[in-house]
Order: structure tokens, then C-alpha cells, then sequence
């Protein structure tokens, strides 16, 4: 059991606070007081971010402080989005949300890592008709070996996660938000996954 932290409450937040406390994990979901979500982070072993990712480097970074020590695991794709509300390009191209994060908080093991998915899919890998692929980058091994594990708790299994390497892989994964208004618009909101075919 690890004491788990969740920035953000939405369809994500909810949705992998419900999976990992089935899974027997401590999980508390912040509230949005500053106040009681440092109390939260502070606890907690391991924080997941899953705010809206165009306000997420400026809601971490104000947590330095309490994120000192600890995983955190980022899920949010950082975008400017387009009239209809999908995203139409990168907040941070030529780098990602996480290498932001990371450089915000040098003292925190950011982990970055099912960000190329509907969020349904983050929780229910096995629903698709192929296997999907759950990407980690960072630069701590231990720490992408704990995300490994609780990546397992929510039904992935080892074969469909691939460790990219460091942190700067990130851009790589975030870059697949691209894809998303496409496959929407062609398909819906059926739930998809990027993956490896090999």
C-alpha cells in the first residue's frame, strides 16, 4: 500500500483515484484550497498530476516545498486548444510539460507517463481489442520502477510498458496529443491508445 496524492479531481483524477484505491492504495484527491493541498502533497508518497495541463507548471511550482522527496507522476499534456475545445497545438514545443516540471523541481523524481490515451484507457488498458503501450520517461530508474508498479495495479501489463529513457523523451510522448482532435473527429470519443506494433 503507498499513500498516493491526486492533483485534479476531473474524469482523470477520479478516474485513477478509483482504480488505485480498488488496487489497495492509500489515495486522497486534493482539494483545491492551496492550504489542504500542501497538506495533501505532504503526506503523500507519490503525487499524480492530472490538472489541466496549461496550469500545471505554475500550480507544482508553487509546491516545491512539499514535492521535495517524492514521485511525481505526470499524466497532463500541456496544449493550446482550438475553438471546439481540442488541442490544436503544444504549450511547450520543443520541450513538455514534464522537462518543465522536472527543471521547476530538481528535488522531485518526475515521471512521465499515460499521456497518449483517451483517460478511460489509463485504468482499463485490457478494453481495447490490441494491447496498448503505457510510455515512461525520467531520469531517477527507481522512481520509473515504482510508476512501473502502480502501472501493473491498474491492469497494464509488463510487456505493454516501454521505458523511453530520460525526461527529455517526454516531448516525444506529449507530441502524440497532436493526434487526438484527429482520431476524435474521425472516430469519436471511443477509447484509443498510441501503440507499439512489433
Amino acid at each position: 500500500m503507498t499513500d498516493i496524492t491526486i492533483l485534479g479531481g476531473g474524469r482523470v483524477g477520479g478516474g485513477l483515484a478509483t482504480a488505485l484505491t480498488r488496487a489497495g492504495h492509500q489515495v486522497t484527491v486534493a482539494p483545491r484550497s492551496p492550504d489542504a493541498t500542501a497538506d495533501a502533497v505532504r503526506t503523500a508518497r507519490i503525487v499524480i498530476n492530472a490538472t489541466p495541463g496549461a496550469g500545471s507548471l505554475e500550480r507544482l511550482a508553487a509546491l516545491r516545498t512539499e514535492l521535495r522527496g517524492k514521485i511525481l507522476v505526470d499524466v497532463s499534456n500541456a496544449t493550446v486548444d482550438g475553438p471546439d475545445g481540442l488541442p490544436a497545438d503544444l504549450l511547450y514545443p520543443g520541450s513538455s510539460l514534464a522537462e518543465q516540471l522536472q527543471e521547476a523541481l530538481p528535488e522531485t523524481f518526475v515521471v512521465k507517463t499515460l499521456n497518449t490515451m483517451l483517460h478511460t484507457v489509463m485504468t482499463e488498458p485490457s478494453s481495447l481489442a490490441q494491447p496498448p503501450t503505457a510510455f515512461l520517461s525520467g531520469a531517477d530508474a527507481e522512481a520509473k520502477q515504482v510508476v512501473r508498479g502502480l502501472l501493473v495495479d491498474l491492469g497494464w501489463r509488463q510487456e505493454w510498458i516501454t521505458d523511453l529513457g530520460g525526461i527529455e523523451t517526454a516531448r516525444a510522448t506529449e507530441g502524440a496529443i497532436l493526434f487526438v482532435p484527429h482520431v476524435i473527429r474521425a472516430g469519436g470519443f471511443a477509447p484509443f491508445a498510441i501503440s507499439i506494433a512489433r
